[in-house]
Formats: structure tokens, sequence, C-alpha cells
């Protein structure tokens, strides 16, 4: 119970720290997606924004030149009558007429003003010498701002919010120019922004913190036009979706770390049960008949490991096997399986000479200082000789190849035969090979099940064959299960060794040794039959 309630513990806090890593990673999510969606949607504005100035600095333009190209007297009844004729139509125009000795000597508004004040000091000049006016106190609207634009001794005033595109919150805009004089940048209508200077007037887009900007310049107004927003306005006018998003994000988060947690338990579940295995003994052995080729006599065996678990499942060896490798306790594997073939096939091996039982080792086992001395203990009290023991090691065990060629010179020297399992699905080559120094290579089933197929990969086998007999190093083939594939080998210009369904599967040592002694039973009499 106590076990269970650490477990369902474990998995509550998983669930809850990737909970929260989903959440985060949901709300990352949400900010790039609105990051990107604002970007376009500024740029959009931005150049709608920006065609609107275009179009309206060009009709402000057309009336300031009607009012200097008037053929009225200068501020007479007549010429004030005709700028009240330019004004209007157009609903953004609230005035137009002649400013003279920096006052506003008439316009259509204020007809002939002889008591208007001296004009103050200009906001800005451009390089085109447009004068512009903010907010001139003749033409307060209730607070709405205004510009005044002088061209010489014209003049007209606008509405500069009338016509701006309005897109859907939380997009704003600002309108910039470039004093002449001073080379100043100021703020013309548009919202409050505290930025940069040169962010609203230069031309493209900037990101800065959780701000985006997207801005575009006119040659021929001298003036720039900048949409701009923030990330956290765009979340927050965006909440029902950002809240789903990261909602979404928060559960998937969850789950996967159930999953998680479900599956490390698992794998430490099965980790704690080898363990638990190993330490009852309840680790067992099936044996695989060796033949040889040519008289298909048995001429060896492979030990193979098992295991059932308490569900009455086999556990795959390859999944247990990995698992010891991988927490360093395989030696413990290694040294039971040495112990079990040596017990079962004792009386067999010494009184055949000619008889060799193969055992598996693993990567861990060849650096492990313990394995030789291990193996050599459990070989003298057992008295058998070295020589009827054979020892696999795979390819990828070769890895660390130094600890590789020190191990296999020590199991020569002692006078076990060195075989390469599963040759050819991983790292020997001819150089290789002859600086490993070994026996015999298992060619893997996966190319002996290519014979009579027609597939390409068949064609390897030849240079296999060949290398094998340039090495001197005995074949053995692995899942023959045909005829045909059996002929295929027996062909071959070297003896070659077999073991498969075709000449018998894994199975316990008391049975095992029954099919010997048959074997050897038929071998008599094919003799006495000569």
């Amino acid at each position: 119970m106590t076990i269970l309630r650490r477990h369902l513990f474990t998995t509550l806090v998983a669930m809850i720290i990737a909970a929260a890593c989903g959440t985060f990673a949901g709300y990352q999510l949400a900010n790039s997606i609105a990051a990107r969606v604002t970007d376009r949607r500024l740029d959009a504005y931005a150049s709608r924004l920006f065609v609107n100035e275009e179009e309206t600095s060009a009709k402000l333009r057309t009336v300031l030149a009607a009012v200097s190209a008037s053929q009225h007297r200068s501020c007479s009844v007549e010429e004030i009558d005709y700028f009240r004729t330019l004004i209007f139509l157009p609903e953004y125009l609230k005035d137009a007429g002649r400013i003279q000795n920096g006052k506003i000597e008439c316009s259509a508004a204020l007809g002939r003003s002889v008591a208007s004040s001296v004009l103050p000091k200009p906001d800005f000049t451009l390089q085109n010498g447009l004068v512009f006016y903010k907010n001139l106190t003749p033409y307060e609207n209730n607070g709405l701002a205004t510009i005044t634009l002088q061209l010489g001794d014209a003049f007209v005033v606008f509405n500069p919010a009338t016509g701006i595109p309005r897109d859907s919150e939380p997009l704003h805009y600002t309108l910039t120019a470039i004093d002449k004089a001073t080379q100043a940048r100021g703020r013309l209508p548009g919202q409050s922004l505290l930025a940069d200077a040169p962010i609203l007037t230069s031309e493209g887009r900037t990101r800065i913190g959780d701000n985006l900007y997207v801005t575009r310049c006119s040659t021929r107004t001298f003036t720039c036009v900048t949409a701009y927003t923030s990330i956290s306005e765009i979340l927050r006018a965006n909440r029902g979706k950002t809240f789903a998003l990261v909602g979404a994000c928060r559960l998937l988060g969850g789950f996967a770390g159930c999953v998680l947690s479900f599956l490390y338990y698992r794998h430490k579940g099965v980790e704690q049960q080898l363990r638990r295995a190993i330490r009852k003994d309840e680790l067992f052995l099936v044996y695989q008949p060796i033949v040889e080729l040519q008289s298909r006599r048995i001429t060896g065996a492979e030990a193979l490991v098992r295991w059932t678990n308490k569900q009455g499942e086999e556990v795959n060896p390859e999944v247990f096997v990995k698992i010891a490798e991988e927490n360093g306790f395989v030696g413990e594997i290694t040294k039971q399986v040495v112990r079990h073939a040596l017990s079962d096939f004792g009386e067999t091996l010494r009184s055949h000479a000619e008889f060799r039982l193969s055992i598996n080792t693993a990567a861990g086992d060849l650096e492990n200082p313990s394995f030789l001395p291990m193996l050599n203990r459990s070989l003298d009290e057992a008295e058998i000789p070295a020589q009827n023991l054979a020892v696999e090691i795979t390819e990828r065990s070769t890895v660390k190849r130094e600890a590789a060629i020190e191990t296999i010179r020590g199991l020569r020297e002692r006078g076990h035969s060195v075989h390469i399992d599963d040759f050819g699905t991983g790292y020997s080559s001819l150089s290789y090979l002859h600086d490993l120094s070994v026996d015999a290579i298992k060619i893997d089933k996966v190319f002996t099940q290519t014979v009579g197929t027609g597939s390409a990969v068949v064609g390897i086998l030849p240079q296999i064959l060949a290398m094998a007999k340039a090495l001197n190093l005995q074949i053995i083939v692995e899942g023959v299960e045909t005829e045909e594939q059996a002929s295929y080998f027996e062909s071959a210009v070297q003896p070659v060794l077999a073991q498969g369904w075709l000449f018998g599967r894994p199975v316990p040592a008391a049975e095992f040794l029954c099919l010997l002694a048959k074997d050897e039973e038929n071998a008599q009499v094919e003799m006495h039959a000569v």
C-alpha cells in the first residue's frame, strides 16, 4: 500500500509539473500565434493608413494650389466666397484662406479677420516649404485635433482623423513628420505613443519587448504613418481563444505527465521484477542445436536465457537484457547463465571433447573486470575445459574497441572460442574482424531469410563467406528454416555450421540431451552400416 501511495503521489506531482509546463507552453504558443497574426494585421493596417495619407495629402495640395491660384482680389468678398466653395463638400476641410504678415488675413469660415492675432511659431516646416500648425486657437473643435497647412500665403485647415481607416482594437496609429530646420521628429495626429524616434520615421517592422510597430513613410510629404499595438493587448482582445489554447495545453501536459509516469513505473516495475527474479534464481535456459550442415550432426548448442514474469508472461530477452544493461546489473544475468549452463551440461561437456556450448555476453561483460575471473572460477569448479565453452559477443558490444580486444584476448588465451553474433547488422569490417581476432562469425537470420527470395540483400552473402574464408573464420548460420536455405550454405566451399527451426527449436536441457543421445545413436547406426 505504501508503494501504491508513493506511485500515486509521484504521478500527481508529475501531472502538476507537466500541466504547469503545458500552461507555460500554451501561453508561449498563444503569444507566438498572436505575434504572427498581429504582424500581418499591422502590416495591412499600416498600408491602408499610408494610402489614406497619400490621398489626403494630394487633395490638400490641390486645395492649397486652388487657393493660391484665386483670380479674385485678395481677401475680397468674391474671393472669400470662392474659398467657401472649395471647402463646402470635403468633410475633412474646416477652413481655407490667406495668411499675410503672420496673421490670418481672411478665410472661408472667419471672413475678413482684421483683428486676427499673430500666429504662433509653426510646429513643423517640411522640406517642400509646407508649414504645419497644430490646433490653432480659432479652430479648436470640442477637443478634436486640427491641422493648419500653409504654403506661401495660402492655408487650409482640416481634421486629420477624418477618413483615417479604423481597424478593430487593439490596433493604433500615429503620424510623424520631420522638422526641416532642426531635423527634430514630431508627432502629428494619432494616439499617444512613447517610442524612439527612429521607429516612427524608419520604414519597416520592429518589435521591442511586448510592442509591435509597422511604419510606412512617404517621400513626397515627408511624413510617416505607424501602426502599432502590443501582444498583451492582442491576448486580452482574444481572451477566450487564449484561455482555450492554454487550457488545452494544460490538459495535454497533465495527460503527458500521467503517461510518462505510467511508462516510468512500468519500466521501473519490470526492472524491480527482474532484480527479484535474479535474486530468486528464476531465470532459466533453453538450448538450440547447432549442426554441421554436410553431415547434419549436432556439434553444439547455444544457451538462451528466458524469463517468465509473475503475470505468467514470457518477457523478450532483448527487453530484459537491455534493462539490465542500462541499469548496470547485466553481469548478474551472465553469471546465472554460466552457472545454469555448466550445471545442465557438465557431464556432457566433460565427456564430449568436440561439443561446444555457446553462451551470450553483453557489452557490459566485456568492460567488467570481474567477468573473466568469474568465468575461469566457474569452469575450474565444474572441471570443464575452456575449449568446450564458446563465448558469443554482439557487434555492437565491440564499439569500445580496446576493452573488447583485451577481453577477447583473455578468453582465447584461456582456450575459449569467441564468436561474433548477429554478424552483418553492426560495425564489423575486414580490418575490424582482423583486429578483434575472433574464431567465428554467426550470420544473422536477416540474411538467411533472403535466400530464394530474389532480394538484393542475398548478394551480400558470397562476400561474407569469402571474407570469412580469407580470415580463416568458422561460419555459423542463424535462422535456417528451409531446406533451400540449408542447401545454399551447404554448397559453400568451406564447412558451415547452422542453427534454426529446421534442425530444432530451443528446448530445455533434458529434452536437448535426449536429442543429442538420439543423434549419437543414429551416427553409430550409420557407421556400422558402412
